[in-house]
């Protein structure tokens, strides 16, 4: 199997998870500067915005790092009269922040062709998925502008799938970690397999390197993920409580004093399941039995939530994080990378 520090052109097998919204420049830098590979989250961005944020990246850090896109799963809405119902059902959220009931969009995401036009353009040193398997086209393009190809699976039969289709390398995500359950075969909740079961097995089915995700927020899940094959760890919620990322303070002290059974999965701020607090937002709406899908749910929300980070409100945010969240103890990136460093294996 191939070593993760090769492939990638890294001192040390940790990746930083990138986020939907909360990434910023300075938190992949650092992660990148300290050796590992830096992650940013490009979901919602259009062209411009990713070739900008590429450049900026590579503006901060000669090292590597990784974008990630979101892959559409043909089951997305497009903005349609039922746009109205349901936000509507929402009109105590934006009144609570005191912005006005949203109007229809032309668009809730922009198409993918526009994102990978723009990334082929950029050239990242790296590219992740999730919620699918990359099409051919895409796996040989990124090949033919020297652009690694990394997949993210919740079961074994989704990494079999992305193997097959010529990733590089596949993020084995447990349902321990926190944000979207990235499914795409079956209904996330069919899919909901722990990390310690996770990734052995897809260690066992697969020829490529796996990198362990789920739970993992100091030395001892970094060791423990290489004890059971892994080839390196991606990490998300211990690096989002730090100084770098781009969340709220409310956020790093929600993930810093939110129990391990005090997250929820559920599909209430985006149409899709995701792991985060139980807060009033999330409890209301699901109370409502009013949940639009995805990723008219997501835009949605978004009206209010962007006014409640202004405001300071975490009661009406997506306070995302995973079971490990009370592991996430360092404040700056630079620490959090030292201590998930102390658990990877030392060459003999």
């Amino acid at each position: 199997m191939t070593d993760l520090r090769a492939l990638f052109g890294i001192e040390h097998p940790i990746v930083l998870g990138p986020f939907g919204g909360l990434s910023s420049v300075a938190l992949t830098a650092a992660v990148s500067d300290a050796g590992g590979l830096g992650g940013y989250g490009l979901y919602g961005y259009d062209g411009d915005r990713i070739r900008a944020t590429i450049g900026s990246l590579r503006a901060a850090t000669p090292r590597p790092f990784v974008v990630n896109i979101w892959l559409p799963r043909g089951d997305e809405v497009l903005p349609n009269p039922q746009h109205t119902v349901f936000a509507q059902a929402l009109q105590p959220f934006y009144e609570a922040v005191g912005v006005p009931v949203p109007a229809r969009p032309e668009r809730y995401l922009p198409p993918l062709d526009e994102q990978l036009d723009a990334i082929w353009d950029a050239a990242p040193p790296v590219l992740s998925v999730v919620f699918g398997v990359p099409s051919p086209e895409v796996v040989d393009e990124a090949r033919r502008r020297g652009i690694r190809v990394v997949g993210t699976a919740t079961t074994v039969a989704e990494a079999i799938a992305l193997a097959e289709a010529g990733v590089d390398a596949i993020v084995a995500t447990g349902l321990e970690a926190g944000g979207h359950r990235v499914s795409f075969l079956r209904p996330a909740e069919d899919s909901l397999v722990g990390t310690f079961a996770l990734v052995p097995q897809v260690v066992d089915a697969v020829d490529v390197p796996v990198i362990a995700a789920g739970g993992i927020a100091d030395r001892r899940g970094v060791a423990a993920a290489f004890a059971l094959g892994a080839a390196g760890v991606q990490v998300g919620t211990a690096f989002l409580a730090t100084a770098e990322s781009a969340t709220t303070d409310m956020h790093r002290d929600a993930i810093r004093s939110t129990a391990a059974d005090g997250t929820a999965l559920t599909r209430a701020l985006s149409g899709r399941l995701a792991r985060g607090a139980r807060n009033r937002a999330v409890r209301a709406i699901e109370a409502s039995g009013t949940i639009a899908p995805f990723p008219m749910q997501n835009w949605l929300t978004g009206q209010f939530r962007t006014a409640a980070i202004e405001q300071n409100l975490g009661e009406l945010q997506s306070l995302w994080m995973g079971q490990g969240a009370p592991l996430a103890r360092h404040r700056s990136a630079t620490e959090a990378f030292e201590e998930l460093l102390a658990g990877v294996p030392q060459p003999r």
